[in-house]
């Protein structure tokens, strides 16, 4: 009791400068007509919910994507950091905090962008304009939305601006069907509005499509995996570059591999590099590619190609080498073609196509430079070498952590014992904020 009560002193005198995901920061809003009132300030405000998400997908939720799985090890001193690989996160855990707020600052600034176009029609934007506007920011709401449910399960979901410090106290927590079914109406919100063009830096019809995939098959969905998989899959835009590295490699940016990728510049950099990079390339190494990993991608059988994504420094110690440019203006990968093959692949062995199955893992294990599995009939197998092609052909993308949960495997993988870690705690901040947030279960507060 002591304790608790000396964490809600301390969260009282730090109150003035931290704030709920239900508070706002007027200065930063942006609300109502009197800032999007043309295509000029529309633009504007759009790009502003492009940095918001540009912003969690930096460090903090990567943290929780990388360190959660068994890729990745945390060379800091940061105790609550290493929680993630323990398995043991804690409701005070900072970084949690701020991925939570981080996430939904995102939500926010798309809702006021959803909510000024969608209800205001006399203002002077084309509807063309709007509508590829409006669709973009019906995008972010989605994504945002599962990588929150991927973390939380089911959580409140606001879906109009908050204005106003408390203004959406006492809002419950949705139920992860529900939160599902609100990502899915928001994406198909966004297939409608948006035109099917390739663009792999910004949300287009096609890019809807691949994430209609990811979210089928994360819903089980497979026949519907499968066909929005084949969309872009017979699409001449896109292909697998051969070898693996060439995708990264030589500071090229998207390329025909890439589907969806989030740009940075030398004005806003990637703070992924210098977790990464090593002291004698500018950066501090935190994130570090763990023994296990090491040795799958530098064996032949199992690596390939793919051991360019790590390096050693002058200690001999390994570092990841997939964000290394300098200036950190690295993209952050969010969906690639190879996604859609084992998408496609793992959906097409759960409905005992062991064939496609196997071509299409086939198609990624070629070009790393890896020799060709044979035809089996044995689903389990074939899920088996999908789940260890993932682990590797994403190694320092945000997938495995995530699908040893959707598949069942984490607890036994992972050699996690209470099967409530699975979920992350709904950070501490947020339940007192606002006391009607049901915590996760198992989790204390």
């Amino acid at each position: 009791m002591k304790r608790h009560f000396l964490i809600y002193i301390a969260y009282l005198l730090l109150s003035s400068s931290c704030s709920s995901f239900l508070e706002v920061d007027p200065k930063t809003s942006i609300s109502g007509d009197n800032v999007i009132n043309d295509l000029t300030s529309a633009e504007a405000a759009l790009n502003g919910t492009y940095v918001a998400l540009r912003d969690y997908y930096s460090v903090n939720f990567q943290s929780i994507a990388y360190l959660s799985g068994d890729n990745v090890e945390w060379t800091g001193s940061q105790s609550q950091i290493q929680e993630f690989i323990n398995h043991r996160v804690n409701a005070e855990n900072s970084t949690i905090a701020s991925t939570w707020n981080g996430i939904y600052q995102a939500v926010n600034r798309a809702n006021n962008v959803i909510k000024v176009l969608r209800d205001n029609q006399e203002l002077d934007i084309a509807a063309e304009d709007r509508a590829r506007i409006l669709g973009q920011a019906y995008a972010i709401r989605a994504l945002s939305y599962f990588d929150l449910a991927r973390i939380w399960g089911g959580v409140p979901l606001i879906l109009e601006p908050t204005e106003r410090v408390g203004q959406n106290a006492g809002i419950a927590r949705s139920s992860s069907e529900e939160t599902y079914a609100q990502i899915l109406s928001d994406l198909s919100a966004a297939e409608e509005l948006l035109g099917e063009t390739t663009d792999r830096f910004i949300f287009t019809k096609k890019t809807i499509w691949a994430l209609k995939s990811r979210f089928y098959l994360y819903t089980e969905q497979w026949a519907q995996a499968i066909s929005y998989a084949n969309r872009l899959l017979s699409d001449t835009n896109y292909e697998l570059l051969n070898p693996y590295y060439s995708f990264f490699r030589n500071n090229v940016t998207g390329t025909r591999e890439s589907v969806f990728e989030l740009f940075y510049n030398a004005n806003e950099l990637n703070p992924h590099r210098g977790q990464w990079q090593p002291q004698t390339n500018g950066g501090t190494r935190q994130w570090a590619p763990n023994a296990a990993l090491v040795s799958l991608l530098n064996t032949p059988e199992t690596g390939g190609a793919r051991n360019e994504l790590i390096a050693r420094d002058n200690q001999n110690r390994w570092y990841g080498n997939l964000y290394y440019r300098s200036p950190a203006t690295d993209p952050t990968y969010i969906i690639r073609v190879a996604e859609l093959y084992l998408i496609r692949a793992e959906a097409s062995a759960r409905i005992n196509d062991y064939q496609q199955a196997t071509d299409d893992l086939n198609a990624v294990r070629t070009r790393a430079l890896l020799s060709s599995r044979t035809n089996s009939e044995n689903q389990a197998e074939i899920l088996l070498w999908i789940e260890n092609e993932r682990r590797l052909e994403f190694a320092f993308e945000a997938h495995r952590w995530f699908d040893l949960v959707r598949t069942g495997r984490a607890q036994q993988v992972l050699s996690i014992s209470e099967s409530f870690r699975l979920l992350l705690p709904i950070p501490y901040s947020q339940i007192l904020a606002d006391p009607s947030l049901e915590q996760n279960p198992g989790y204390s507060f």
